[in-house]
């Protein structure tokens, strides 16, 4: 029997075509999905063969626990590893549904952590000359560069942005009411830059673009309704552009860019954490990957022993 036919058998024994054909007819699943888990778990029933496991009833946790060590050996990332055994908690619910296992092993899989990966950022120089690349011949100027100053100023989210409405706008007091996830508000300072730049925008330029449709809404678009998502990445993009930078750059960055900045500044985490509206302080702490010169510059300067 040659190494092709043996596989085959193998995974006739092991239920691998009606396990597909379940996952097409009764999940309805994408042919090119199907395929996937197809691949999935023809590669687990390989290393199944490879440790002598004879029968379904036979595929225990300990044999999981080896075949994720494996992928994990085999230089598999984390994320292809969660993959497969998403596949493999699949396989091992039809086989529980029918009775071809006494229990399922994949209750007690680990998955792998993923690494957390650092929120893309613009220096200090970098953020000043994206807000100041507006183009000045725009009939929109004021409210792009508006627009621009309060996501950096803030680091308000995009859809807290497109959501903000004249009322929760206090450019006397400084400050806006922002309806963050969950409904939560909370009270975020503007900054004098950025009061300024509203004020200008507010006074001269959204008058001209409300025709009784804004909704109330601060930022409009020439239609004269509220601004969407889209347009906002939009501005920010051209914004990026006009000022030389190369790398991609969202409303997100400038969100990622105010919390570096503020903790560059020797803002209190927890103070950050407030002001972005994060739920947990370790969602903040991403943002305490200050680059290594900043850390020996403060820690010489602060530290008595760092002379």
């Amino acid at each position: 029997m040659d190494k092709e036919t043996r596989a085959a058998t193998y995974q006739r024994r092991f239920f691998l075509e009606p396990f597909l054909d379940f996952l097409k007819l009764e999940r309805g699943l994408r042919a090119k999905t199907v395929a996937s888990y197809r691949s999935d778990i023809a590669r687990f029933l390989r290393f199944a063969a490879e440790v002598d496991v004879e029968a379904p009833r036979d595929l225990s946790a300990e044999v999981l626990h080896d075949y994720v060590a494996r992928m994990s050996a085999d230089g598999l990332s984390p994320a292809s590893i969660r993959r497969a055994q998403s596949a493999l908690r699949a396989y091992f619910a039809f086989l529980s549904d029918e009775g071809l296992v006494p229990e399922n092993p994949s209750d007690r899989m680990d998955r792998p952590k993923m690494p957390r990966r650092l929120p893309g950022f613009l220096t200090q120089e970098e953020a000043v000359r994206l807000v100041e690349a507006v183009d000045p011949d725009s009939p929109v100027h004021w409210r792009d560069k508006g627009l621009l100053e309060l996501l950096y100023a803030t680091g308000m989210r995009v859809s807290e942005l497109t959501g903000l409405s004249l009322p929760r706008l206090d450019l006397g007091q400084g400050d806006c009411l922002v309806l963050g996830k969950g409904g939560k508000e909370r009270l975020v300072p503007v900054g004098r830059t950025a009061c300024e730049v509203l004020n200008r925008y507010l006074a001269g330029v959204r008058p001209r673009l409300d025709k009784g449709q804004s909704r109330g809404a601060v930022f409009l678009n020439q239609r004269g309704t509220p601004l969407s998502r889209a347009s906002v990445w939009t501005i920010v993009a051209r914004a990026a552009a006009r000022a030389g930078i190369q790398r991609k750059v969202s409303p997100h960055t400038l969100r990622h860019s105010c919390a570096t900045h503020l903790l560059e500044g020797g803002a209190d985490l927890v103070a950050v954490q407030e002001l972005l509206g994060h739920a947990h302080v370790a969602t903040t702490q991403i943002y305490t990957h200050l680059d290594r010169d900043y850390l020996r510059r403060t820690h010489s300067r602060y530290h008595p022993r760092g002379q």
